[in-house]
């Protein structure tokens, strides 16, 4: 494995970000956070960086504690390519099992569930935790609702097979809890996936503005949803989207902490 710096710098970054288990409150960060410990359950390894990342960003001071593994994500993968549904119930049970994990190791006083693929999971991990009451957060779910209430058309970008259908779900659901109707047009954009997993995360940033761009061109778009928790580093090249394209750009990696920081300041 090649890397563009040297590898001691590469592990050091990495524990600055991640930093290790620790039983004390966090040293740094907002006063009504310190002492708060927040659960990830992600659908995926790597993407542990992203809730980590987002997670001080957002949270600053919250003890940050993720479960998850790549088993769980090649499973809905495969799935998806079998046309089969998903996620398949099996994840949804894995959840419960790391979300009891989190409650019952980890003490945490949240659970988010970072993966779009498995917000399908949110009615079965709420219910595991009722007897904690312990509140779960689905990260789309905020931003689903800023989109519903801004109104217009969306344009819901995915950039993963697996994800598409779990999202439209959950934005048409959304409107109809909120007691309104919701217009959206979607884009499945894989070549950015393609590009993040080779590690060129401007070149994903990149071919999202384009399609962003594109879009616009062709049809009125009032506002932009980032499907996935891995498009949200599309705002460390564009930070202020509606600037830079004239409409929101609503992402859950900002979306969905803030969501949490609300839940924490009102806890």
């Amino acid at each position: 494995m090649s890397l563009p710096y040297a590898p001691i710098d590469w592990f050091s970054d990495t524990l600055r970000l991640t930093g290790v288990a620790h039983t004390d409150p966090e040293t740094e960060g907002k006063p009504a956070f310190i002492g708060k410990r927040l659960g990830l359950l992600n659908g995926s390894s790597w993407i542990t960086p992203w809730a980590n990342y987002f997670g001080r960003r957002f949270v600053p001071g919250a003890h940050l504690i993720n479960v998850g593994n790549e088993a769980v994500q090649i499973n809905f993968m495969e799935a998806h390519q079998r046309g089969l549904p998903t996620p398949p119930q099996s994840n949804i049970d894995a959840f419960v099992r790391y979300a009891r994990d989190l409650a019952e190791l980890g003490h945490v006083h949240a659970i988010l569930i970072t993966c779009s693929t498995m917000n399908r999971s949110f009615p079965a991990v709420v219910e595991a935790m009722q007897p904690y009451a312990i509140p779960v957060i689905q990260i789309d779910r905020p931003m689903m609702e800023s989109a519903v209430r801004h109104g217009g058309t969306t344009l819901v970008i995915a950039t993963h097979g697996p994800t598409v259908a779990s999202t439209q779900s959950l934005l048409r659901e959304t409107a109809d809890e909120l007691k309104t109707t919701i217009a959206f047009a979607g884009d499945t954009v894989e070549a950015a996936w393609y590009r993040l997993a080779e590690g060129n995360v401007q070149g994903h940033n990149e071919i999202l503005a384009k399609t962003i761009r594109e879009r616009q061109k062709s049809e009125k778009i009032d506002s932009v949803v980032l499907a996935q928790l891995s498009m949200t580093v599309f705002l460390l090249t564009y930070p202020d989207p509606l600037r830079e394209f004239g409409i929101p750009v609503f992402s859950s990696g900002q979306c969905g902490f803030e969501r949490v920081a609300e839940v924490f300041n009102n806890g």
